[in-house]
């Protein structure tokens, strides 16, 4: 556990990565990657397509084995954590349920599978938006109406730390301006949010703190002030510490 991490724990529930890595084949997807979200804080994970996000969220998820180092939720992997909906609540982009599912099948089936009371079924679902829709099968939903599927699914448990891969995607303003509250409530009620995103402009007025990755390792980490200071926005900050040109 890194020395940040440590430290945390004994405040909340934290997520620490420590040195990790991971190889898809020849190619290095994660190289030597450490940082610590914590407990009332937004934490970006911030970086283009291919940078290492999502192949780290997938070990941290304990879908992907990784080659070396550990990702660890408040000092544990997350396969030995008793009923982990009601520690984690997660959104990976990509993911979903089946989609001849209803979505209120789909939730009463994840709540049942962690002993979680089937009231807060209604109560996601009337939080997300979906209510009226609840009983449309999946396939019939928009994408943004997915997305906030998703996001329900990951707020079932009512869960200490929230991990979200590019949750605005498909989504209109109304939503965006949502997911965003969302964020920002969940970290001031004292739990953990990982927010994993390749938009810039979005992660500057939602995080508190910004882990930058880019070609599988860390390019820079801190917080949103520290890390744009100096620079007239975050995507001159995200070019400067990566030595990329902006595509203006």
């Amino acid at each position: 556990m890194t020395r940040a991490g440590a430290r945390a724990h004994q405040a909340g529930v934290v997520i620490d990565i420590s040195h990790l890595s991971k190889r898809h084949g020849s190619a290095t997807a994660v190289d030597d990657v450490s940082f610590t979200a914590l407990p009332g804080r937004v934490t970006g994970f911030l970086g283009p397509n291919g940078a290492g996000k999502s192949s780290t969220l997938r070990i941290l998820l304990g879908l992907d084995a990784p080659a070396g180092g550990t990702a660890l939720i408040n000092g544990r992997r997350y396969r030995d954590l008793d009923r982990p909906l009601r520690t984690v609540g997660a959104l990976l982009d990509g993911a979903g349920p089946v989609p001849d599912r209803r979505a209120v099948d789909h939730l009463t089936w994840l709540a049942r599978s962690n002993r979680i009371p089937r009231a807060r079924v209604g109560a996601v679902l009337e939080l997300a938006g979906l209510a009226a829709v609840a009983k449309q099968r999946v396939k019939r939903y928009s994408l943004g109406m997915g997305q906030r599927l998703g996001i329900a699914a990951a707020l079932l448990g009512e869960p200490e730390v929230l991990v979200l891969d590019e949750p605005v995607n498909g989504l209109d303003p109304e939503g965006i301006r949502w997911v965003r509250r969302l964020l920002r409530d969940y970290a001031a009620s004292g739990r953990t949010v990982l927010l994993s995103s390749h938009l810039m402009a979005e992660t500057a007025e939602t995080a508190d703190d910004l882990v930058i990755i880019h070609r599988g390792r860390i390019a820079g980490r801190g917080p949103l002030a520290e890390i744009t200071a100096g620079h007239p926005s975050l995507e001159a900050a995200f070019f400067a510490l990566t030595g990329e040109r902006s595509a203006a």
